[in-house]
Order: structure tokens, then C-alpha cells, then sequence
């Protein structure tokens, strides 16, 4: 297995984990195990990011180019536009 294969299966992993953090947060009613989630999950991104940056700094991952302001502006009206019921 090579490193960039490692570092792609270590990202995923992560985001998949912070994915689970979001939703057992959101289903806890217990405050004490909510804030104690909340901390993973804080942990979790703060490895999540180190680990994107050995990603950048090695190229093997290019983000995606910055979006246009008027791609911006029309996505930030479509999810601000009230809904119908």
C-alpha cells in the first residue's frame, strides 16, 4: 500500500467518523455524554486537518478551484429561498 493510498484511507476514515459524531451529538439527550462527544469530535477534526495538510504539502490532494462569485451567489439563493408547504 502506498502513502498517498494511506493517507486517502486515513481522510476517509476520519470524515466518515466525524459523519457518526454529528449524528449520535444531535440523537443524545444526556448532556454530560453530548459534551463529551462534542470534544471527540473536536479532536477528530483537529486530526482530520493535519492530516489534509500532509495531504496538500505532498500533492495528493488538489482541492477543487475557487468557486466564482456568482456560482457563490447563486447557491446562497437557492438554499436561502423559504420553502414551500
Amino acid at each position: 500500500m502506498t502513502e498517498k493510498t494511506m493517507v486517502a484511507d486515513t481522510l476517509a476514515g476520519i470524515n466518515g467518523e466525524l459523519v457518526r459524531y454529528g449524528e449520535m451529538i444531535t440523537q443524545t439527550e444526556n448532556q454530560q455524554l453530548k459534551q463529551t462527544l462534542k470534544q471527540m469530535r473536536n479532536q477528530c477534526e483537529m486530526s482530520q486537518e493535519e492530516i489534509y495538510q500532509i495531504a496538500r504539502a505532498k500533492s495528493y490532494y488538489v482541492p477543487a478551484a475557487c468557486a466564482k462569485p456568482e456560482e457563490v451567489a447563486h447557491v446562497r439563493s437557492v438554499l436561502t429561498q423559504p420553502t414551500m408547504r
